[in-house]
């Protein structure tokens, strides 16, 4: 007598069923997230995709997006010339908000780099974000930029050592670890070092380069942020130019 299992009718539905497809895979991950960021940035998501419908990119150009600090870049033409930037950051997102409108603000684009900034997901409240939450949405982030332009370069820039933030340093220093490890591991995506720059010798904010809010840089600040960005995007491009 055979000891087999016997099929039944439910094992026939399931095997034939088909396997969650990738889009399926990023709606799960999204859900809890769209509502959110739905509610709060439609409008201004709804802004860029009419600039983008009257403007024209710069040939190879260098997309930015990400939180204030991005939005606030007032002197990134300057600060990351001889590059052309195509900027379209948003004040006060999260990595949440990003992976939701990641295809809406990345793939209008036909850009030689993409760089990204969010610093918003741990600020010390109590509904932060762990850093392994953050890590799914920046691997979705990144795999739409990739899907878009797979021989463009992804950069995602280490999160800044501010004062107003700084009880939550060693969470952000965390997740500052993550971002790191999802660049050893993704293929063309480099980490943006730059929380040594901001520090003292005695690792404290330097509180000389932010605005008064100690949360957002100033025009010192910006200057050496965009050199520490620039500098990064010589080196990778160049390696990849070499390869």
């Amino acid at each position: 007598m055979s000891t087999f299992p016997v099929a039944t009718a439910q094992d026939a539905i399931a095997s034939e069923s088909p396997a969650p497809s990738a889009a399926d895979k990023n709606s799960d991950l999204l859900a809890p997230y769209r509502e959110a960021a739905t509610k709060r940035w439609e409008k201004e998501i709804q802004k860029y995709e009419a600039l983008d419908a009257k403007t024209t990119d710069p040939a190879d150009g260098i997309l930015l997006i990400g939180s204030s600090s991005i939005r606030r870049w007032d002197s990134a033409a300057k600060d990351l010339a001889p590059f052309r930037v195509i900027p379209r950051g948003y004040g006060g997102a999260k990595y949440s908000d990003l992976a939701v409108y990641a295809e809406r603000l990345i793939t209008p684009h036909e850009f030689r780099a993409v760089v990204i900034f969010v610093g918003n997901d741990i600020s010390g409240k109590e509904n932060d974000a762990t850093p392994e939450e953050v890590e799914r949405l920046v691997r979705h982030v990144v795999a739409v930029a990739r899907a878009h332009r797979p021989d463009a370069p992804v950069l995602l820039v280490e999160v800044t050592p501010t004062r107003s933030r700084y009880d939550a340093w060693p969470k952000i220093r965390e997740l500052n670890a993550m971002l790191r490890e999802v660049c050893f591991t993704e293929p063309n995506v480099h980490f943006v070092a730059t929380a040594e720059t901001f520090l003292t010798h005695d690792n404290q904010p330097r509180e000389n380069l932010f605005v008064g809010d100690q949360l957002h840089l100033n025009e010192e600040g910006y200057a050496i942020w965009g050199d520490l960005i620039r500098n990064r995007l010589i080196e990778v491009l160049r390696e990849q130019t070499s390869d």
